[in-house]
């Protein structure tokens, strides 16, 4: 159920939502002000949601910084979340979204040397095909990459970051995996997985990816140009904080 609710919520907190609400009520109300209103309050929320240097500025507030190789030492393990690819069956093909970065990233640590296995925790994020699950595909996709079997481990039944942590926690005491790990996943995921990781008593340096704010640009067109996609990536750091809530107040965090 809270898998469910979760989806729901995902869906009411955009700010896409929002400027439908408004937009619905523009046309529907039969009082003229009140029409004004929710086309100028629709406007200054595209204008906000789709400035990209806005965006950025809010997400470096939000988003663990990344490190530097000189920063690392060697780790046993670097744990990858999953919420990275989906699988076409058509194809029998791998599709990968933004998110790939984090198993990218973790490749090339394992290649450098910086992490001796890569952990890979994520089952399936869907509702109506739980039977994919990401950890399968991943070890399928690492294998013809020649990395020896050995040195990954696939745990594939969770289904959310709580879960992510819960689980690994689980198979590292049954595997007996002990040692130093490196925690690898999106920069404005990577406060709520800390915490959960923490919450479940599995220590971890964090190591963030794909991150949304990077150098800061004055150009023009980033500063005053709207960007549809700004929009996309509000919803997704919006999201990541109202989860990071969620799970304080239930206690996964």
């Amino acid at each position: 159920m809270f898998f469910i609710l979760s989806k729901i919520l995902q869906f009411v907190i955009t700010p896409q939502f929002w400027l439908i609400l408004l937009l619905i009520f523009a046309i529907i109300s039969k009082n003229e002000k009140a029409r004004k209103k929710s086309l100028i309050a629709a406007l200054c929320f595209t204008l906000f949601f789709s400035n990209k240097f806005i965006f950025e500025e809010c997400a470096r507030i939000w988003e663990i910084p990344a490190r530097s190789y000189p920063s690392l030492k060697k780790y046993d393990a670097g744990i990858v979340l999953g919420g990275m690819m989906t699988y076409d069956e058509k194809l029998d093909r791998l599709q990968f979204y933004r998110g790939a970065d984090r198993l990218l990233q973790a490749i090339e640590l394992y290649k450098r040397g910086y992490i001796k296995k890569i952990f890979i925790t994520g089952g399936s994020g869907s509702i109506l095909h739980q039977e994919q699950k990401e950890g399968y595909f991943v070890k399928r996709y690492l294998l013809t990459l020649g990395i020896p079997e050995t040195d990954f481990l696939i745990e594939s039944e969770s289904k959310n970051t709580h879960e992510n942590a819960e689980f690994t926690k689980a198979l590292f005491e049954k595997e007996n995996v002990k040692g130093n790990f490196l925690l690898i996943t999106s920069a404005f995921h990577m406060r709520r997985s800390l915490g959960c990781f923490n919450k479940a008593g599995l220590i971890t340096e964090p190591y963030s990816t794909d991150r949304y704010a990077g150098p800061r640009k004055f150009e023009f067109d980033h500063l005053f140009i709207p960007d549809v996609s700004a929009v996309y990536d509000f919803s997704n750091v919006i999201h990541e904080i109202v989860g990071y809530i969620t799970y304080k107040i239930v206690g996964y965090v």
